[in-house]
């Protein structure tokens, strides 16, 4: 069973650090929107073109646009957070148990 066990640890170090890559990016493209960069630099472009989709499904879900500030970069970094907290480690507990 200490196959499955590394097995598991492997796949919870590899979501944690996409994750973590992910929460970089938010920050990011949350710090560009303050500057109001070139549309169409090609990093700048990439950065939107990862993010958008994720951050236009959270304003679907909690319309806040009425406020003036977008919430949804804080709302993916607490998601973040609670994944990296929850799923990560009951999936490295898990595969300390199996080995």
């Amino acid at each position: 069973m200490f196959v499955l066990g590394n097995f598991i640890a492997a796949v919870a170090r590899i979501i944690d650090a996409a994750l973590t890559i992910y929460m970089w990016i938010i920050i990011i493209r949350a710090v560009l929107s303050w500057v109001n960069p070139d549309p169409y630099n090609p990093i700048v472009r990439l950065l939107y073109r990862v993010t958008e989709p994720v951050m236009a499904l959270v304003r679907r879900w909690i319309p806040l646009r009425g406020m003036g500030i977008d919430f949804s970069p804080i709302i993916i970094l607490l998601a973040i957070v609670f994944l990296q907290s929850f799923l990560v480690k009951s999936l490295m507990e898990l595969a300390y148990t199996l080995r």
